[in-house]
Formats: structure tokens, C-alpha cells, sequence
């Protein structure tokens, strides 16, 4: 049951390990700048009403399941791990990874497990088990505390852990033979603070200035010249948010248009519109769109 605490400032638990950089830049390019300065696990934070602690990624999901804390940035693979009662806000898409299962490539028959007794180590037991039923696999669970892939061959035939390019594994020598999940930093919240109408507020607010900055990472602005006879012509093969910002140029001599295009389209769009009549094409960063 989560504990009843009275408190005025929302409780923000910041990852350590992996995840700590990508989360560290999220805020600071929000504008939240963190200071750590001496007491490097409770640093200062300059966003009013939060105070910061920087934890473990599965002490944070444990604590927000009790109401220790109030939101927190952690793995969804810790959170499926320990199947807690705490709300994904947002998913920041950063650090992902998969959580795989791998095996000696020489213990393999066509790439599949044999049907043997075998150990299986991981650190995430709960989701692991669940993995070994659904297999129907005759294995024992190996409880690892890190460095999971080096238990194989001599003390484990399979692991599961988590994966990010696959390198680790490779120089292993093991082989992926299952995907279990996808997992990548995510913002959770826990339930009561959510229900707490002051603290919502506050949390939605800082939901949005998160979710601009990654939304503004996605997308660049387009600017470019165009005379008034092709305009509609490349008007209509801009993609855009809503529609196109659209100015007179000096003289009436043409028009200025903007769009704010996804960063993955330009190598498309840019050849289109030279080839529409575009002139002095300029492509801009943002730091923040905020809908």
C-alpha cells in the first residue's frame, strides 16, 4: 500500500548509471539546470517545487510504487520487471534497448535452444520466468547481480539481459535467440501523486517542457525564397505542423516561407523544392515547440 506523506514539493527521482547523461541533457536543454555540486545524491534543481534525488533505476520504480517518490525517470524494463503500480507520462525514446535472451553460439541447434535441462542467469527474474514458461523450457533460474553476459558457458547455458547495440554479446560469443522486450528511459509518476490536485498541475507543466524539447530534437525549420508564380506549386509538397508561415519579400518581389519539417524528411524535401523553384534554402535547429 503506498505511503501517506504529507509534503509540499514534488519528489523527483533522476537515474544513475546509463541512463543519467540523456536525462541530465533532456532537462537542461528545457531550460533545469541541476547542480550537484558536494551532495552528489541530493543535488539542487532550479525548477520551483521540485526537489531531486538521484537514485538507482530500480530503486526508483520501488519507490514511486510506495510513495516514496513522486515521479521519476526509469527503465521500462524495470518497471515490467517489478510489475509496479506507477503511470508512464512520457516515453523520452532515450538509451533503448531490448531485453534478450542469448545463448553460446555452440550450444545452439538452428539457432534455437536445445531441449535440455539448462541454467538460464539474469537479473530480471520475474520477467524471465514468465519467459522460461512460455518456452516451455526445462531450466533452472541463476540469479546475476551485473556483468550477466560472462556467466556462460562454465556457469550458465542462457542469460537473459539487456542489449543495446549487441556488441557486449558478440565478444561473448553468444547469440540472441529470443526478443523479450523493448525498453528505453521513460517519465513515470506515482498514482497518488497524481491524484493530488496542486501536484498535477506541476507535473503536467513539466510533461510539457520535456515533451517540447524532444519534439523540437524531431523536427528542423525550412526556410526558402520563392517567386509568386511557383508558390502554390511548392506550397503544396511542403509537410508542416499545421501550415506554412508565409511572408512578402522586400519589393514584392516573392514570397519568405517557413515549415517546421521532421528532421527525417529533408533528404527528401530539399531536392523537391529546388526542383519547385525554391531559392536560398535555410535549415534551422529549435530548442523547444511547444503545440
Amino acid at each position: 500500500m503506498p505511503l501517506q506523506q504529507n509534503h509540499s514539493q514534488l519528489r523527483l527521482a533522476l537515474p544513475k548509471g546509463r541512463m543519467a547523461e540523456g536525462v541530465m541533457a533532456l532537462l537542461d536543454d528545457a531550460g533545469i539546470r541541476v547542480r550537484l555540486g558536494a551532495r552528489e545524491y541530493r543535488p539542487d534543481i532550479s525548477l520551483p517545487g521540485f526537489e531531486i534525488k538521484i537514485l538507482k533505476p530500480q530503486s526508483i520504480v520501488t519507490m514511486l510504487e510506495v510513495g516514496l517518490r513522486d515521479l521519476g525517470f526509469t527503465g521500462a524494463d524495470w518497471v515490467t520487471e517489478f510489475g509496479a503500480e506507477a503511470v508512464e507520462l512520457l516515453d523520452t525514446g532515450l538509451d533503448p534497448v531490448r531485453l534478450v535472451a542469448a545463448a553460446p553460439h555452440e550450444l545452439l541447434m538452428g539457432g534455437q535452444l536445445p531441449r535440455r535441462s539448462l541454467i538460464v542467469a539474469s537479473e530480471f527474474e520475474r520477467v524471465t520466468k514468465a519467459w522460461i514458461e512460455r518456452q516451455g523450457l526445462n531450466a533452472t533460474f541463476l540469479r546475476s547481480f551485473g556483468a550477466t553476459e560472462v556467466y556462460p558457458p562454465e556457469d550458465a547455458d542462457c542469460i537473459v539481459d539487456i542489449v543495446a547495440t549487441g556488441a557486449t554479446l558478440q565478444a561473448n560469443g553468444l547469440q540472441v535467440v529470443n526478443e523479450l522486450a523493448t525498453s528505453s528511459t521513460r517519465l513515470y509518476a506515482s498514482p497518488a501523486a497524481l491524484k493530488n490536485p496542486a501536484f498535477r498541475e506541476r507535473i503536467d507543466g513539466f510533461v510539457m517542457l520535456l515533451r517540447s524539447v524532444l519534439e523540437a530534437r524531431r523536427r528542423v525549420m525550412v526556410e526558402v525564397n520563392v517567386s509568386r508564380d511557383k508558390l502554390e506549386g511548392l506550397v503544396a509538397i511542403l509537410p508542416c505542423m499545421r501550415e506554412p508561415t508565409i511572408a512578402s519579400l522586400y519589393g514584392d518581389r516573392g514570397y519568405a516561407v517557413k515549415v517546421a519539417v521532421q528532421r527525417e524528411e529533408l533528404p527528401a524535401l530539399i531536392p523537391r523544392v529546388k526542383a519547385l523553384g525554391g531559392t536560398d534554402v535555410v535549415v534551422s535547429e529549435f530548442s523547444q515547440i511547444v503545440p
